[in-house]
């Protein structure tokens, strides 16, 4: 079922609890998996990217707006998408890549960067502002935040009219979990307070109304709250529905909006679909989708290792640990313990800090390597039995590693699915 992002709130006021799964990743078989499996459902394909990943700049992708949206809609035309189903989104759009900056210039920056994002074509954009830069405390009080995204709104506004398409629609709030889950042990987490909710609520409205933006704010779909969950590395704590009795109040009360949920990796099947039935219908989901893609290839691998004379040892994964190894920045501060425990971190955390990896030339070439050893080759069942036993349909029929790759991520993406589709 197609789903405007505008249709949230009022089909939940009907009852009717819809949900839409936003992917959070640029890694192309992820991006693929996600317009194949919206194609064949004729769903919502949701795509965000965030202000550290994508920006004007170039972000740690490298890729401006325009580039990750040509990204998308390239692969969209080869998997004969339609492009009506593609919903692009911007996260955490404001200063936070610039925060060591004086506020003054990493808001400047953060227009620019939210000018791309409109020019490029994105639809739904999460104004994040709460961050402090320079000088400032690092959690920033709701009414500097509030002006601050407002100053963003009415850029991004300026941007959409000058350009043919939509004018966007827009989330607002930023109580959330770390990007990519915590660093830290977690036993528990508790949901963003009613009272918080309702406080954020009030003066985005005073604040963007005060603006002459009150036209914006309308089209502002979203609030983003902490849900109660969370996963860190090696752990994940699940949804809880009796925690947020205060919460479900305030969407009563404010049937403009919906609640935005992240960091709903690993939660599976019955919490995703109580989030959804509860008021949270946009599920965030990045870092568990670049898990099993991990452990796709890492199947294929060991399979490659033992059918493959001349493959090697494990090679891709040797090769991902020296990759580490040699720049650790992307995992350093996110990993402790002993050396044996960061070694298994660095390639099995839930976080997937392995992720930022995947698009360096050695990994794509030990990427290829093992792809192309495993081409076209008849996997017998017993090795899919012992490293891949769900993948065992693939077996004793020439191979198509990517094809492989794809299953498993949709396998997580139709969990989502069937989650957004609880009762329509």
């Amino acid at each position: 079922m197609h789903i405007k992002l505008n249709e949230l709130a009022p089909l939940r006021a009907q009852g009717r609890h819809a949900g839409i799964t936003s992917v959070c990743s640029a890694h192309p078989i992820i991006l693929r998996a996600a317009l194949r499996h919206g194609r064949d459902h004729s769903s919502t394909i949701l795509i965000e990217a965030t202000c550290n990943q994508v920006n004007h700049l170039g972000g740690y992708t490298g890729m401006t707006p325009a580039d990750f949206a040509a990204l998308v809609l390239r692969i969209a035309d080869e998997e004969n998408c339609p492009e009506n189903l593609i919903v692009l989104g911007g996260d955490h759009l404001g200063p936070n890549p610039w925060r060591e900056h004086t506020a003054e210039a990493a808001m400047v920056e953060a227009e620019r960067m939210v000018a791309a994002y409109v020019d490029a074509g994105f639809g739904k954009i999460h104004l994040d502002t709460s961050m402090g830069c320079m000088g400032e405390p690092a959690a920033l009080d709701d009414e500097t935040t509030a002006h601050r995204a407002a100053r963003l709104a009415a850029v991004a506004e300026a941007s959409a009219r000058r350009g043919a398409g939509a004018m966007p629609v827009y989330v607002i709030g930023t109580e959330v979990p770390a990007p990519g889950g915590a660093d830290h042990a977690l036993t528990a987490i508790e949901p963003t307070a009613a009272l918080a909710a309702r406080r954020t609520i009030d003066i985005h409205r005073r604040v963007f109304a005060g603006a002459g933006l009150t036209e914006a704010f309308a089209r502002a779909i979203g609030l983003v709250v902490q849900p109660g969950v969370e996963f860190d590395n090696r752990n994940v704590i699940r949804y809880d529905p009796s925690k947020i009795d205060g919460l479900r109040q305030v969407l009563q009360d404010e049937p403009q909006f919906v609640f935005e949920a992240h960091s709903t990796d690993y939660q599976g099947a019955d919490p995703l679909r109580g989030l959804v039935e509860d008021g949270f219908p946009i599920l965030k989901v990045g870092p568990e989708l670049t898990f099993v893609l991990r452990e796709a290839l890492y199947g294929l691998d060991l399979i490659a290792s033992d059918l493959v004379p001349d493959y090697g040892e494990r090679p891709l994964y040797t090769a991902m640990e020296a990759l580490m190894l040699a720049h650790p920045e992307n995992w350093c501060r996110h990993y402790h313990g002993t050396d044996d425990e960061q070694r298994w971190l660095r390639h099995f955390s839930l976080s997937d800090r392995i992720r930022y990896y995947w698009a360096s030339k050695e990994a794509q070439s030990a990427v290829a390597r093992l792809c192309q050893a495993l081409a076209g080759k008849r996997v017998p069942l017993p090795l899919f039995w012992q490293h891949m036993r769900q993948a065992e349909q693939f077996s004793e029929a020439p191979l198509d590693p990517e094809e492989v790759l794809i299953w498993r991520v949709t396998k997580s993406l139709a969990i989502y699915h069937a989650a957004c589709g609880a009762s329509r």
